[in-house]
């Protein structure tokens, strides 16, 4: 059997991932606003995905027919097999839509449409387009100008048809860009007893049209919703008199020109409408001309306001303090005797935070190194980073500033830490930095001692609310000194070094892992116990599949948790029949990296930042970091065990890519985000 056979493609696989998501949508058991909100970020992650992904099969396509060559994965019938799925995950979404809409009326909460509106409600959404909307829109009649405006990108849109009930006055067309992000989407219309009532803001300009364009000869008016999604990548320009952020600046700005990908329109639009917007977009089939519903841009659901109490949305899980770190003590104290382990959201992010200020004002510590790939909005970690600076610290920052869709405000940051005196690098041409490494160096009697900090995720306040990640603290000499390494390298491009105990891409990463899966091949062929747990978001890059599939032949036991995209197929005979594969989709979203080896029971642990994925291995710096602290390997296990245990939210990965639940091998349900939660509150 030819392992090429055996490969799911990516794109495909990603869109399986997405329906794990609308599957959260769908579950009864889930709080019905947070299903509201997984409506949100199924949206949003299917626009990524068409910015992303189906832009680049496009731009594949292109090459094809502008030189004759065929690539091997047939992009054009990859793009067909795109679409079908898209339009069916597309009926499921509104089937699912409604079904909530159907939920909310029976606990006494109704999203109404603007023709639904009694007189108490009218006058108030009149009176709210008054003073909140109308000085913030901006219609253009589309017959009268010379220029069809350009659409933004992550906008949606009112396409508007107005006509006369006197035949001789010609239709006319418009359009209004809907100010969601100045005014939010969602109006929360007065009570009546106890039926609460939210309108749209796309219904609130709909209701008072007549406001707007009044003036004119029509009396009838049809509004429609429409959405260009736009190509997303960066067109780097190669001026050498600009310095990088100035390039990197320019491309974002021209990101909004990027070539469609996607028009996603209300399929009741009049056909001379539809057809009138289609010429004007210069837009064709290969487009991806999506029939959809009255409402588009569903990731502002992620913010539905909840009008339902505690009930409707998830229990509280405050994060827990991590039981060697005590309020008013040094934390620096605490590893100078022990590693320790950060596990977000389920410990406090502010543990990393006040290791941060800890240094920027410890009068002993002499630098601060540190990778940022994304920031929060309020960056209490920059905020660190600047008193360090202002505090005469040496404070290094190697930012990356092709973070896709953070770009202008990784510039931002830039900017404002070169105003407090911290050096700024921009990482490397052609390689992005990903790695999660902060150094922190600080004079202790006569001697320079490290203590690093190496993690699965950025350094972001608000993502380590949500995402599943985990963050090594220690003064290991083995890790510090060699992150210490790659801090010099981001300094001193042309110094190079070699790495014993950290696993670096794209240098080393991808031949260690070989290494460690061929010494779990030769055990399990000795007949020695042996086995890989390995999870990650992405299991996409086909040389480590090839190199799975290979264990899998030897015998060796392999379980995986893959979240995202997972291009292997598990538990076919005589190709995979070893390999078991999960994906764990529930309240927070699985991003750490972890790669366990049997090695003949003397097990190596890592974390990494690194997905198995090419763009990870071949074209990042990325960071796999050991693990040798024997408690902490402890607590590896168990939180992995924990997850392989999941019978609630765990999906099996197949070759059908159908998502079925596992099904309970035990009498226990067990839910892991919220098992490990108790875990480390027990802690």
């Amino acid at each position: 059997m030819a392992v090429k056979k055996k490969i799911i493609n990516r794109e495909i696989s990603w869109l399986a991932f997405n329906e794990r998501v609308l599957q959260e949508a769908i579950d009864p058991n889930v709080p019905l606003i947070e299903r509201l909100r997984f409506l949100g970020i199924f949206s949003n992650n299917q626009d990524e995905f068409f910015k992303v992904r189906v832009a680049t099969i496009k731009r594949m396509i292109d090459v094809e027919e502008s030189t004759g060559t065929k690539d091997k994965e047939k992009p054009r019938k990859i793009l067909n097999e795109i679409q079908k799925k898209v339009l069916l995950l597309s009926r499921k979404f509104e089937e699912t839509y409604q079904t909530l809409i159907n939920e909310l009326a029976k606990h006494h909460i109704f999203i109404i449409r603007e023709d639904e509106l009694n007189q108490v409600q009218s006058d108030y959404v009149r009176t709210y387009f008054h003073d909140k909307v109308l000085s913030v829109i901006t219609p253009v009649m589309l017959h009268n100008i010379k220029k069809f405006p350009r659409l933004v990108d992550k906008s949606i849109y009112l396409a508007i048809k107005l006509t006369s009930s006197e035949s001789a006055i010609e239709p006319e067309y418009a359009l209004i860009e809907i100010p969601s992000d100045e005014i939010g989407r969602f109006v929360v219309l007065p009570p009546a007893g106890k039926n609460q009532f939210i309108i749209l803001l796309d219904d609130v300009i709909r209701f008072c049209l007549d406001d707007i364009f009044g003036i004119f000869q029509y009396d009838q008016f049809e509004a429609y919703t429409i959405k260009l999604t736009r190509d997303a990548e960066l067109d780097i320009d190669n001026d050498l008199s600009k310095s990088f952020l100035e390039i990197i600046d320019a491309s974002v700005s021209d990101r909004m020109k990027g070539q469609p990908v996607r028009f996603v329109y209300d399929s009741s639009m009049p056909k001379d409408l539809f057809d009138f917007l289609k010429d004007h977009l210069k837009l064709d089939e290969g487009d991806n001309l999506i029939p959809g519903g009255r409402y588009h841009n569903f990731k502002d659901y992620i913010k539905f306001p909840n009008l339902g109490g505690k009930r409707m949305v998830y229990a509280p899980t405050p994060p827990v303090s991590h039981p060697l770190i005590k309020p008013h003590e040094s934390i620096l104290e605490v590893l100078n005797k022990k590693d320790v382990l950060l596990h977000f959201p389920f410990q406090k992010f502010d543990h990393y935070i006040n290791l941060l200020r800890e240094a920027s004002i410890d009068p002993e510590v002499r630098s601060v190194s540190i990778t940022l790939y994304r920031v929060a909005e309020n960056s209490r970690v920059i905020n660190a980073l600047i008193a360090a600076a202002l505090n005469g610290k040496k404070v290094t920052v190697i930012i990356e500033l092709q973070a896709r869709f953070d770009e202008k405000s990784n510039i931002y940051w830039a900017r404002k830490l070169e105003e407090a005196g911290a050096k700024v690098l921009f990482g490397l041409p052609g390689l992005k930095v990903h790695c999660k490494l902060t150094l922190i160096t600080r004079k202790e009697g006569r001697k320079l001692v490290r203590y690093a900090s190496v993690g699965t995720g950025n350094p972001h306040e608000g993502t380590a609310v949500i995402y599943g990640d985990l963050n090594l603290m220690t003064k290991d000499p083995r890790i510090a000194e060699e992150v210490d390494k790659v801090f010099t390298f981001f300094d001193t491009t042309y110094r190079t070094f070699k790495y014993k105990h950290l696993l670096v891409s794209p240098l080393y990463m991808r031949n260690r892992l070989y290494m460690m899966i061929d010494t779990e091949i030769r055990n399990a062929r000795e007949g020695k116990n042996a086995y890989i747990i390995l999870k990650s978001n992405s299991l996409v890059d086909k040389d480590m599949i090839k190199k799975l599939y290979q264990a899998n032949a030897a015998g060796v036991k392999i379980k995986a948790i893959i979240r995202g995209i997972c291009s292997l197929i598990p538990g076919v005979p005589g190709l995979s029949e070893n390999i078991e594969v999960i994906s764990i989709v529930d309240k927070f979203l699985e991003h750490a990296r972890i790669f366990v080896f049997c090695n003949d029971n003397d097990e190596k642990y890592y974390i990494s930042s690194a997905d198995w994925m090419t763009r990870n291995l071949d074209h990042r710096i990325e960071i796999a970091c050991p693990i040798y602290d024997r408690e902490i390997q402890d607590e590896i296990r168990d939180i992995l065990e924990i997850q392989m245990k999941d019978n609630i939210k765990a999906r099996i990965i197949n070759e059908e890519q159908d998502n079925q639940y596992r099904k309970p091998q035990t009498v226990r349900r067990v839910q892991s985000q919220m098992e490990l939660y108790k875990y480390y509150q027990k802690k």
